[in-house]
């Protein structure tokens, strides 16, 4: 516009004001308060152009020293919580190497760019698209972040996603490797997509969430392909595998960790024992099986197991027959150190994040797609898993570790985390 390159636009901006004053109401309060501000901000864009070039308005330059002159103006739109500004950027010609970049628009930018980044936490957090487009308003009541700019704004998360996807694991020392899976309503799968999690507790005591995949059901198949995207990444033989009593787990467990302690989570098994005896006598007898799970040592167990069976084979042939199944990946963690045996006996802190996650995720009838499932459930755990305590370790505890990994895994003893733990 020709009369912008005579009449500053910070001119325009005080005209515009003094125009307004005689009008009354509360729109034209909010109209005063909203020029005011692009007025205050554009007269600093000017004074951040007389700096650049040397020199004021219209004022002309020492000959073979200016570093440029004005050539009109650009219209930008900028965004701050409760308002859109519409400012006007100088442009320049002839700066030579010199390039003007303002300072103001680049702090706006900045601005905008963390209220995507907390639109995107609230998203993670529980609101729904509709709730965060509500939440952005500007002093006309428009909307920020539309719906569709929030939709945009997620599929963020899923490259978050790809990036921990493609993580070097082998960094990891893991020691206790912990898998199960969960289920989200997705359009395109009426029974939910399935999505296999790990999670690890490492030599060091860190507690680290390593790796999330899509699949179609928990088959053999599904598992075995799941720990072999992990190894193939770096993942180090773990000592100690928990998991539910699912048979394809088992299987994908016993084939791709075959020298490793695999374990049953004990809340499951106590579930599952649950639903075999009669609802009068249940709350009785289960803690007889708890007393079996949670002995001081193996030979306890055993006793106790054995008098257990004895006891109830007749009475409760169903909940012994449960019990019997898988009983010693259920008492395999009275192997390992002694303070470390309450975080191995279940997948509980999955079962909790999970819990987390479905608090998030039960805001959506269903996702729309995998992608979108998939970035949503992976930003949830990702973020609780930061809050996650360390386990200790010992001196004690990681010699015993180290014991049972030369029996188990002799050829990496040179190589393990556990050894540089210990001469710490």
């Amino acid at each position: 516009m020709n009369t912008r390159k005579k009449i500053r636009p910070s001119e325009l901006k005080r005209k515009e004001i003094k125009d307004l004053l005689d009008r009354e109401g509360l729109e034209a309060v909010e109209e005063f308060q909203r020029l005011s501000t692009e007025k205050l901000f554009q007269e600093a864009l000017e004074a951040e152009t007389d700096e650049f070039v040397g020199r004021k308005w219209y004022k002309r330059g020492t000959a073979g020293t200016s570093p440029g002159y004005r050539n009109g103006y650009s219209k930008k739109k900028v965004k701050v919580h409760g308002s859109r500004l519409e400012l006007w950027k100088p442009k320049l010609r002839n700066t030579g190497e010199r390039k003007f970049v303002s300072r103001i628009l680049n702090g706006f930018l900045k601005m905008t760019e963390k209220l995507r980044a907390l639109a995107l936490e609230m998203y993670v957090r529980g609101l729904s698209t509709r709730d965060i487009e509500e939440a952005f308003l500007d002093h006309k009541g428009k909307p920020f972040f539309s719906r569709s700019t929030v939709g945009e704004l997620t599929k963020r998360l899923y490259q978050e996603y790809e990036a921990f996807s493609r993580r070097d694991l082998s960094q990891f020392d893991v020691v206790f490797l912990f898998v199960d899976g969960v289920y989200e309503a997705v359009k395109k799968y009426t029974n939910g997509q399935t999505l296999l999690c790990a999670w690890a507790i490492c030599s060091d005591g860190s507690k680290r969430f390593l790796h999330l995949a899509a699949v179609q059901s928990e088959s053999e198949e599904a598992w075995n392909g799941f720990f072999e995207d992990m190894q193939r990444r770096g993942l180090r033989h773990p000592l100690l595998v928990i998991s539910d009593g699912g048979k394809g787990v088992i299987a994908a467990i016993a084939r791709k960790f075959p020298k490793a302690d695999r374990g049953r989570c004990l809340a499951h098994k106590l579930r599952n024992l649950w639903a075999k005896l009669p609802k009068d006598v249940a709350s009785v007898i289960l803690p007889e099986f708890k007393a079996v799970y949670y002995a001081s040592d193996r030979s306890t167990a055993d006793t106790l197991a054995a008098q257990l069976i004895e006891k109830y084979a007749q009475l409760y042939p169903a909940a012994i027959q449960c019990f019997n199944e898988d009983l010693e990946a259920c008492l395999v963690h009275l192997k390992y150190p002694e303070g470390h045996r309450r975080y191995i006996r279940t997948t509980n802190l999955l079962e909790r994040t999970f819990e987390e996650e479905k608090r998030r995720t039960k805001v959506l009838p269903q996702h729309q797609n995998e992608r979108g499932a998939v970035g949503l459930v992976f930003a949830v755990l990702w973020r609780v898993s930061h809050k996650w305590n360390h386990v200790s370790m010992t001196k004690l505890e990681l010699a015993q570790l180290k014991n049972i990994r030369a029996l188990i895994c002799p050829e990496n003893q040179s190589t393990s985390f556990i050894s540089y733990q210990l001469a710490a």
